[in-house]
């Protein structure tokens, strides 16, 4: 296989798209977001990524092997239409990274993406009840923009910035001169997180106008927070800690 393998799954006309990220993370918010988006969306697959740069495996999925990918996903929405990028890698390397973000941009022009919305979670260290969504973008218009929506803009955060494809996609798509915003929900960063997820979706929902039920990722926090009470019980009331926490987009 070369370094990159990308299969056209479909070519369909979009009207003034806009791409949103969602790969794997801190607390999943990301995928979360973009899974709930295709399941409620009904989104169409039009490209899918292969690389060596993924993990060297097969994922398994009721006994079926399927190399490692990434997805893209046309998705017409009330609003305008969307390019939803999700799957269950990231690369494995910086320099894979760098390449693999390359891509993406590349097959989002392809459907002339007008901007770019990278999602993730932002790790507070401790169960939360209130999930305020934080966010970093490459212009002033945007961040005037995400502010009004809610969103915060903190001084240092996240701490260490954003790495990943969530950050490159930022940081590529600024030299494409291609407007970018990364919004990252905040979470314990300990275990998957619905509701963190739903807040960053509220926000997206709000910015780029459209409009989605909430039932699926409702049912999912209720089965998180049964979770979360099970771990209080069983520690005390006390979450574990890990010094090394920091997000990873």
């Amino acid at each position: 296989m070369d370094e990159f393998d990308i299969e056209t799954l479909a070519e369909p006309e979009l009207s003034d798209p806009v791409l949103v990220e969602g790969l794997p993370g801190v607390g999943h918010v990301g995928k979360l977001v973009a899974e709930h988006l295709l399941e409620e969306l009904d989104g169409e697959p039009v490209r899918r990524v292969y690389s060596e740069h993924f993990p060297p495996q097969v994922d398994i999925d009721e006994g079926r092997a399927k190399l490692a990918s990434a997805e893209l996903h046309a998705v017409e929405a009330d609003g305008r239409d969307l390019l939803v990028l999700t799957g269950d890698h990231q690369a494995q390397d910086a320099a894979g990274h760098y390449r693999l973000t390359d891509r993406f941009l590349d097959i989002a022009a392809e459907f002339d993406v007008e901007r770019v919305f990278a999602l993730g979670g932002v790790p507070t260290g401790e169960l939360i009840d209130e999930y305020d969504v934080i966010g970093a973008a490459t212009g002033d218009e945007s961040i005037e923009e995400l502010e009004a929506a809610g969103v915060e803009f903190r001084e240092g955060e996240p701490a260490g910035g954003i790495v990943g494809v969530s950050g490159l996609l930022l940081g590529l798509a600024e030299r494409r001169d291609l407007p970018a915003a990364c919004l990252m929900g905040e979470t314990s960063g300990y275990l998957v997180d619905p509701k963190s997820a739903r807040a960053v979706l509220e926000i997206l929902e709000d910015i780029v106008g459209f409009e989605v039920d909430f039932d699926s990722l409702e049912e999912r926090a209720d089965e998180m927070e049964e979770v979360v009470q099970k771990i209080q019980q069983m520690e005390g009331g006390q979450a574990a800690t890990d010094d090394d926490l920091r997000y990873i987009g």
